[in-house]
Parts: structure tokens; sequence; C-alpha cells
């Protein structure tokens, strides 16, 4: 009997294991769920599992224990699609005609913009990615503003001095911001600290702060610290994001929306 549990025990943490190299990060909750389990037994699980240096614990869940291999976009463009074209529908209410409209780069914010097509009118983009900004222009958007800097990959972010030079000279009325971790106490992360601090100067020049991250987001802590949620208006999510760390997320300040599914 002690043998059969162990090999189940086993078993469940090699799907754990295959869960986490496939989205970057898993909940408590969620494995909960897909598992069949009590959440005491996960946790369980990632304990043993942290023990042996496979993953690394954080509130609500684990993270990889190295997080300097960050996917490229093209990879993570296609993690996670229904629940990002979800978030992007959803997010379409933050934007009003004449609005200038930036956004961070990512899969998630890219997205948000492919979703625009012209309806709107009278809009003006701002952008540090070479995605969205091609994206948009794609769509028959004229109006865009690329920051220029240097450019880094695996996120095609533009990012360093003179990209951040030009985002201090802008202003916007919404940001859509991407993050590689929500967290309620360490806010929004990224692995990569020249990002971040790029980053920071999109949310100075915005009147409001629109995070759009997938659940599989949540709970995660990287390298380098974007802001605070304090600092954040809205969160959009989907439907998979654990009830208690969204509650978690609200008492910090911002107003969580949970997209539907199409």
């Amino acid at each position: 009997m002690l043998d059969k549990q162990k090999m189940l025990a086993e078993q469940r943490r090699g799907v754990i294991l295959e869960e986490l190299g496939s989205i970057g990060s898993v909940s408590v909750a969620e494995l909960s769920r897909k598992l069949g389990v009590s959440d005491m037994t996960i946790r369980r699980d990632l304990e043993e599992l942290s023990g042996r240096n496979l993953l690394r614990k954080v509130h609500g869940g684990a993270i990889p224990v190295s997080r300097s291999a960050e996917p490229h976009f093209e990879q993570k463009r296609r993690l996670k699609r229904t629940e990002k074209v979800a978030i992007a529908r959803a997010a379409q209410g933050f934007v009003h005609d004449g609005d200038t409209v930036a956004f961070s780069a990512g899969t998630t914010t890219w997205h948000v913009a492919s979703t625009l097509y012209p309806g709107h009118r009278d809009l003006t983009f701002v952008t540090n990615s070479t995605n969205v900004a091609l994206t948009l222009q794609e769509n028959g958007w004229e109006e865009i503003v690329l920051s220029g800097g240097m450019f880094r990959t695996p996120s095609d972010a533009l990012v360093g001095p003179f990209a951040d030079r030009t985002l201090r000279t802008l202003n916007a009325d919404v940001l859509f911001l991407g993050a590689h971790g929500v967290h309620p106490d360490a806010g929004l992360t990224t692995p990569n600290t020249a990002e971040a601090e790029t980053n920071g100067y999109l949310v100075d020049a915005a009147k409001r702060v629109v995070v759009v991250a997938d659940s599989s987001k949540l709970g995660v802590v990287a390298l380098a610290r974007i802001i605070p949620l304090s600092r954040v208006d809205v969160i959009v999510t989907d439907q998979r994001a654990p009830k208690q760390i969204l509650r978690e997320i609200e008492l910090s300040g911002p107003q969580v929306v949970v997209a539907e599914s199409p």
C-alpha cells in the first residue's frame, strides 16, 4: 500500500513539474482542481519538490528554480492563447475615442493591440514594442510613436537610456502593462532590470495603468520590480485565477476584472 501511495505521489509530482515547465508557474488551487486532491496535498508536494531544488515556492504556488531562461516572444505568444484573447477583449472597454494609448512589450499587451481594429476614432499609440507597433500599423492605425532604444530579446522590448528619455517626454491616457509576475507584496516584476526601468517610465507617463496578465502570472515573483500594486488602477486576468490571490490583490488597491472565456 505504501509503495502504491509513493508511486501515486511521484506521478502527481511529475505532472506538477510538467505543468511548471509548460506555463512557467503553477498555483496550488489550479493543481488541486486538476489533480483532484486537497490543497494540503499539493502544498506537501511543492514542499517536497522545493526540497529537491526542482522548483521555488512562492505565495500560492511555485515557479522554476532558474528564472534566467525567459521564453522568447514567439514561444510565449502560443501559451495561454485562449486566456489572453479573453483578457484582450475585456480590456477594450478602457479605450475611448481620442485617447493616447500606451503599450509595454509582451504577448498579452500584443493581444490587446491586435484586437484594436479601427472602430475607435482619433487614437494615438505609444509603445516600446516593435511587435505591437507593427501589428497596429498592419491593422490600419497611423499615429504610432515607437520609443526607440536598445533592442532586447526575448521579449523584443526596446529599453535603455534612449527609450527612457523618449518616454519621459510623453503622456498617455491609458497604459496596458504586462508583467512576468503579479504578487500582492512584491508588486509587478520582470526578469530583466532594464525592462523594469523602462516600464516604470511608461507608468509615469500614464493617467491610468491597466495590467493585463493571465492567471499563471499571479503569485509569481521575478528579479526586478516594476511598480507596487498601489500604483495600478486595474488588473485584467482570466477565470482560472485563484479567488484567494484575487482578494489579496484587491486589498492592495487595484480593481480586478476577470475576463470571461470566449
